[in-house]
C-alpha cells in the first residue's frame, strides 16, 4: 500500500533493547494527504539504518509504501503502519509515469467536484 502527503510532524526517535539483547530504534512521522478532504496518517520507520537513509524532513512531500499490522495486548488491539520505502517527487517537477504525486493523487472512485454554473443575480428561492 502507499500514501502521498506532506510531512507535518517528525516525532522523536525511540529506542531500546529487545529481550534478546539487540538494540532497536524507530521513528514516527505524520503526513497529511493532499485530497479534497485531507487525512492525517502516522507511520513509523523501524531500524536506525532505514531512519538515516530516509532522512525525512518536516514540510517535504513524500510517498510512503507501507504495511499495516495489528496485534493484541491484554485484550486491546493496536495497529501500526510500518513504512518500508520512501519516495520523493522528481527534482524537475515531473513525476515518472505511474508515480503518485500530490498533483495527480486521487483515490480510485473519488467523487469529482461538481461544476456549478455562475451565480445568477435573480434568486428564485421562496425564502
Amino acid at each position: 500500500m502507499e500514501v502521498t502527503g506532506r510531512v507535518i510532524a517528525v516525532l522523536p526517535e525511540q529506542g531500546g533493547v529487545s529481550k534478546t539483547g539487540n538494540e532497536w530504534k524507530k521513528q514516527e512521522y505524520v503526513i497529511e494527504t493532499q485530497e479534497q478532504y485531507p487525512k492525517k496518517v502516522c507511520f513509523q520507520l523501524f531500524g536506525a539504518d532505514r531512519i538515516a537513509q530516509a532522512a525525512i524532513q518536516s514540510g517535504e512531500v513524500i510517498t510512503v509504501h507501507f504495511d499495516i499490522e495489528s496485534r493484541e495486548y491484554q485484550g486491546r488491539w493496536y495497529t501500526n503502519i510500518n513504512g518500508w520505502r520512501i519516495e520523493r517527487p522528481a527534482a524537475d517537477g515531473a513525476a515518472p509515469a505511474g508515480e503518485v504525486t500530490p498533483a495527480n493523487f486521487a483515490p480510485a472512485g473519488a467523487p469529482v467536484a461538481p461544476d456549478f454554473p455562475p451565480a445568477s443575480p435573480v434568486d428564485d428561492l421562496p425564502f
